[in-house]
């Protein structure tokens, strides 16, 4: 698709998702955020663009369509299977491979992978891998996908395969607003397969899935099949004029493939969303027909899989730590060892069944890697002395533990509801980054104040000043860590709603539940906190289980009383939309790429948030600056913020902007690309 082509597509996701919140809100919340000519303009805005490009996407308002629940998933025959790839880790059999051809190489995203089905311009069938013979259809739930054209230009039949997945941030917010730690997914891609594959599609849209096409089937009008000129290239950039995102790729040669391996390395550390390693296709489609396949491979493609960096050490022990949910977690502790430019000496081994998998004792010898580069794993048990023992005391209050069985999965449980963990894990929790952000009040100082009876409920902790000459006594602490502790407090007495409503530790509110709750109620506290059942089902993202515990905590008359105590020690920052005078107020932004300074997106989002500045997934006529510390990139953000004459910068101008140097032009400015 060319450059106006997508920023019409980005246009159109923005459209949908203004005209979504304004329907939501006066539809479900009985409020009005625009005015009704205002909401039919940008309405027939919308309409125009979906007949001029003749792409319809997934949750457009003009559909009018809910979302679908089904009994069962059915099952159907795929015409050809899908085959497992075959696979190399080493760049240089990539080159091998190639022996002399061009070739495209791309993402191998790591979530579910999906058939589609369109007819006559129209989605008519989603069926997912399965063992590769038979999938289920899931057509409901892929209505629901969040970037999925539901109508596309093309009126003939089209089949094309593409990846269904959950990117990092929308992972991290839905493992957020889970109300048991037990309950969390342990990757995007289990998060995915069980998100499409609900019976209920409306938790699919719920969980944001996204779908990437990486292969086109066929397509065929009339008994005729476009010309797309013999080359796998053609037919993404074909899908994508569908208005279908399809996966990075770059055309590739012997002389190139390894260098671009390496580039790709670099940037999945940064990537949004979750990949296990590449995929590399013969670009001429008719050579990679004619090779066929094996009984498990076809041999037109090849996927590379990340070499993970390995690394063997001694296990020293088993610790377990206690959570503020009553489970007790199993953490493997070992030497030292460096992995992907970091040292690590600890890691989660999750719950007790993979523990006794793995066998693990003090004393073994493992290999320890970083999953997906990031999450440090215990590869492999070389010894295998003997699992370690399996506490019988909570390592905390010392009650007994309960082992309970969850679907086959087995769990370490402390059932003692004054276990002090669970006390030291709500203010862990309450003093966290995205709660009320105390820095600098670690798990270890909250225990010992606790222990020593000077803090027995959040409010406590903004009245350190009471205790000065006991806490700087204390071991560990001193009057230098006190000072801290009580400038770090008071730093946060000026907070958010949405902060002190996730902060109260209610199951299933997560940072962005906290916040959907605050919007939908104006962020007055006095309606937040005394808000029904029935109001809070009727937002969109809160269903009736979180409901119920917003309500019950708050009816509880010792929860109610101590959210007031805490009340009174604090002040709210001006809501969103009533501050005035920000350093970007006005300003509208989009973020691409990769982040050097902020450790990622939702950071470098609220940083421009907390200035005034207003945060959007795409680029469109109406941003004022897309940031991207690759200015050059030939993405397809960079290439609508060229098309729109929207400037384009990088970290380091934010930094010069906050550090009080020459503000931000409002309305478009220039020289900044």
């Amino acid at each position: 698709m060319d450059e106006r082509g997508l920023g019409r597509l980005e246009r159109m996701k923005e459209l949908a998702g203004l005209l979504g919140e304004a329907a939501r809100a006066y539809y479900a919340e009985s409020r009005e955020i625009m005015p009704n000519i205002e909401y039919d303009r940008l309405y027939d805005e919308l309409s125009s663009l979906e007949r001029e490009s003749g792409v319809v996407l997934a949750g457009s308002p003009t559909l009018g369509v809910g979302y679908e629940a089904v009994s069962e998933l059915p099952k159907e025959g795929h015409p050809t299977p899908l085959l497992s790839l075959d696979k190399t880790k080493d760049p240089a059999a990539l080159r091998e491979w190639l022996a002399g051809r061009k070739g495209l190489i791309s993402w191998k995203l790591d979530g579910l992978t999906v058939a589609l089905s369109y007819s006559g311009g129209e989605l008519s069938k989603a069926v997912t891998r399965g063992d590769g013979q038979t999938g289920e259809v899931v057509t409901g739930s892929a209505r629901a996908f969040v970037n999925l054209p539901l109508r596309i230009p093309f009126r003939g039949r089209l089949a094309l395969r593409g990846e269904a997945v959950i990117s990092y941030s929308d992972f991290e917010k839905v493992n957020a607003e889970a109300g048991e730690e037990g309950m969390r997914y342990k990757n995007p891609r289990n998060l995915s397969s069980g998100s499409v594959r609900q019976l209920d599609s409306g938790v699919t849209a719920k969980r944001r899935v996204g779908f990437y096409a990486f292969a086109l089937t066929s397509a065929e009008t009339d008994g005729e099949s476009p010309d797309f000129r013999n080359s796998r290239r053609e037919q993404l950039d074909f899908l994508a004029r569908q208005g279908f995102q399809v996966v990075e790729s770059f055309i590739v040669d012997e002389g190139d493939v390894e260098e671009r391996v390496r580039w790709f390395e670099e940037r999945a550390r940064e990537n949004d969303l979750p990949s296990d390693g590449l995929v590399l296709a013969y670009d001429d489609i008719a050579y990679a027909a004619s090779l066929g396949s094996t009984s498990r491979f076809p041999r037109d493609s090849i996927a590379f899989k990340w070499a993970d960096e390995l690394a063997e050490t001694t296990l020293r022990g088993i610790e377990w730590s206690a959570s503020r949910t009553g489970l007790i977690n199993p953490i493997a502790v070992f030497d030292p060892v460096e992995l992907e430019g970091t040292t690590v000496s600890r890691a989660s081994v999750h719950n007790v069944s993979i523990l006794e998998e793995l066998g693990l004792g003090p004393g073994d010898r493992v290999t320890v890697y970083k999953a997906n580069m990031i999450i440090p794993q215990i590869a492999e048990n070389l010894t295998r002395g003997g699992a370690a023992a399996i506490p019988g005391e909570c390592p905390v209050c010392g009650c007994g533990t309960e082992l309970r069985d969850e679907s086959g999965v087995k769990f370490l449980c402390c059932p003692n509801e004054g276990c002090l963990a669970k006390r030291v894990k709500s203010f862990a929790h309450f003093v966290s980054r995205d709660a009320m952000n105390i820095e600098g009040v670690s798990e270890a100082t909250i225990e010992k104040l606790i222990a020593a009876g000077l803090v027995k409920e959040p409010a406590d902790l903004f009245r350190l000043g009471r205790f000065r000459d006991e806490i700087a006594g204390m071991d560990g602490l001193g009057e230098r860590s006190f000072e801290n502790m009580a400038a770090a407090a008071d730093r946060a007495r000026l907070t958010t709603q949405a902060r002190l409503l996730y902060s109260l530790g209610i199951p299933g509110i997560g940072p962005a539940g906290a916040k959907l709750i605050c919007q939908a109620f104006g962020w007055d506290w006095e309606r937040i906190r005394n808000a029904g059942r029935d109001e809070l089902t009727a937002i969109d993202g809160i269903g009736a289980v979180t409901a119920e515990a917003f309500a019950r905590h708050f009816e509880d008359p010792g929860s109610a009383a101590a959210a007031d105590r805490l009340l009174a020690e604090l002040s709210f920052r001006p809501a969103p939309g009533q501050s005035g005078g920000g350093l970007f107020e006005g300003l509208s932004f989009a973020i691409t790429g990769g982040l050097a300074l902020y450790p990622n997106r939702n950071a470098l989002k609220a940083a421009i948030e907390a200035l005034g500045g207003r945060v959007a997934g795409g680029v469109t006529s109406k941003t004022d600056y897309l940031v991207n510390n690759d200015r050059l990139s030939a993405s397809a953000k960079n290439r609508a913020a060229r098309e729109f004459g929207v400037a384009i910068i990088d970290e380091g101008q934010l930094a010069e902007w906050m550090g009080g140097g020459p503000a931000p032009e409002t309305g478009r400015p220039s020289g900044a690309c």
